[in-house]
């Protein structure tokens, strides 16, 4: 019984087509397959990039509107409903998504599940026969349980780059959350290691231009002040003012920004002029 397509054909050849394009371009041979697996993986992610720069910006506010949000479930915890009301009131009046966050993560299925699909598939399989090697990986269309030892090796780049990829884009993020994510790479371990090869190059690939991507949006968009926000969620502007000066009017300035000592007040020069005498 043949499997049963999840991606429509006309998805799959498109998808084709591209990882034959970067097949052609790099010049075919030996490796020219993982480089095109690789390269597909930079052309989906590009594509996909500016909802992910607008699901940080999502994120960011939602951390900023935090204390809001614990107010409002705070004060209506026991009745679910109106709770609910008042925080997709909270989100209109602040436009902001709490589901924007996910969506550049959804919009990666499809293509996971595409490729997974095409490697299977007896077209690929006749296009990558006498190059379908990548390096140390014998056949990017097989599995690699044959191989203990490439396996092995595969099993601990992907594990490795998704926890320095979560760690790097759940940071400040809720606990429990960051707990969860960390454990996932060791349960995905169970179904990776029967995934073809060309599709766990794909999975690291993906693991290192996020690692990559985060480093990018922490200077783009800093994570905003959270200690200096007040009881509303928002940032004060003598926070923000302070911040600016780079600390130079804080201390003993006295907040003039000059460096100086404040001078003392009238009345205390009046007790020492009445000692002196």
């Amino acid at each position: 019984m043949p499997p049963i397509a999840i991606i429509p054909q006309s998805v799959l050849n498109v998808l084709e087509d591209v990882l034959t394009f970067w097949h052609d371009l790099i010049g075919g041979g030996e490796n020219s397959w993982g480089f095109a697996i690789i390269l597909l993986t930079f052309t989906i992610r590009i594509l996909i990039l500016p909802l992910t720069f607008k699901s940080v910006k999502s994120m960011q506010k939602l951390q900023v509107l935090q204390p809001q949000m614990k107010k409002i479930q705070e004060r209506f915890k026991d009745d679910r409903q109106r709770m609910n009301q008042e925080m997709m009131k909270f989100y209109q009046e602040n436009k902001v998504n709490p589901l924007g966050s996910c969506l550049p993560l959804l919009l990666q299925i499809p293509f996971f599940i595409a490729l997974f699909e095409l490697l299977r598939s007896s077209s690929f399989t006749a296009d990558i026969r006498g190059e379908e090697s990548f390096f140390f990986i014998p056949d990017l269309a097989e599995n690699l349980t044959g191989e203990p030892l490439v396996l092995g090796f595969m099993i601990v780049l992907y594990v490795g780059t998704q926890l320095i990829a979560t760690m790097i884009t759940s940071i400040g993020g809720d606990k429990t959350q960051q707990r969860i994510m960390l454990a996932l790479p060791f349960v995905f371990v169970i179904f990776i290691v029967n995934f073809e090869a060309g599709l766990i190059v794909y999975w690291i690939t993906t693991n290192v231009w996020t690692i990559g991507r985060q480093l990018v949006v922490r200077k783009l968009y800093p994570r905003p002040d959270l200690e200096a926000a007040d009881g509303n969620g928002a940032v004060p502007a003598t926070a923000v003012a302070a911040k600016a000066q780079g600390g130079s009017g804080s201390g003993s300035t006295g907040g003039n920004g000059s460096g100086k000592a404040p001078p003392p007040s009238p009345r205390k020069r009046k007790k020492r002029s009445g000692r002196r005498r």
